[in-house]
């Protein structure tokens, strides 16, 4: 059995979220195909995670038995979240792009994940290489939806986009190797023209192929 994260980040209800249609259109074509699967939920706009703060670092960087139990409750919420993609074997991530970067509901959920002793080892003697995660086998699937257009490598705003390049640089702490890490995106949504009616067809129609290429490939 396959189990899904689902983690959706848009500040938008279903009915006014590109990113929201996307993540139902990916799970209603993997589910029909495979009904038996497991989905675990995660809305970051309806129960925002908490940013860290001071007490959140002492607590993640003092060793797990020397924890006071202020600093073991400080961390059971990122315990939590961290359990949850452990379990996971496809995170399939709604990810709109908010000022060319990501919702800060996902940038808290992104630094509650991405934690010493639980997502990623760090040991000097690894000289400048240090970090080393702890998570693997994971595929990573981002369904974004943009104002502008052209933020792909080679596009006209390629040097305004901090989302896709962020996520692919935090990717390693969930377990998820370049190779499986994948996005769609639809764009043009500012203009409101046949060019983000086109986008957003084939965005949907590339989720359609997304699941079909991961299926085949389990």
């Amino acid at each position: 059995m396959t189990t899904l994260l689902q983690l959706d980040a848009s500040a938008q209800p279903l009915e006014r979220s590109h990113t929201r249609h996307l993540v139902r259109g990916f799970l209603d074509a993997w589910r029909a195909r495979r009904p038996q699967d497991e989905v675990i939920t995660r809305d970051l706009a309806r129960d925002p995670v908490p940013p860290i703060d001071t007490a959140w670092i002492a607590a993640a960087f003092t060793p797990a038995e020397a924890r006071t139990p202020a600093m073991r409750e400080r961390l059971v919420l990122s315990d939590r979240l961290i359990d949850e993609v452990a379990a996971a074997d496809v995170i399939v991530m709604g990810a709109p792009m908010y000022n060319y970067g990501m919702p800060a509901a996902l940038k808290a959920w992104v630094d509650q994940t991405a934690r010493i002793g639980r997502t990623f080892s760090f040991d000097l003697a690894r000289g400048d290489v240090p970090i080393e995660p702890m998570l693997r086998g994971k595929v990573l699937v981002v369904l974004s939806s943009r104002g502008e257009f052209g933020f792909a490598p080679g596009g006209p705003r390629a040097h305004l986009n901090a989302l896709d390049p962020h996520l692919a640089a935090c990717a390693h702490y969930w377990g998820v190797a370049p190779s499986d890490h994948h996005t769609v995106a639809i764009e043009y949504q500012e203009f409101k023209d046949q060019r983000h009616d086109t986008s957003v067809a084939q965005a949907h129609a590339d989720v359609l192929a997304l699941v079909a290429r991961l299926m085949a490939a389990r």
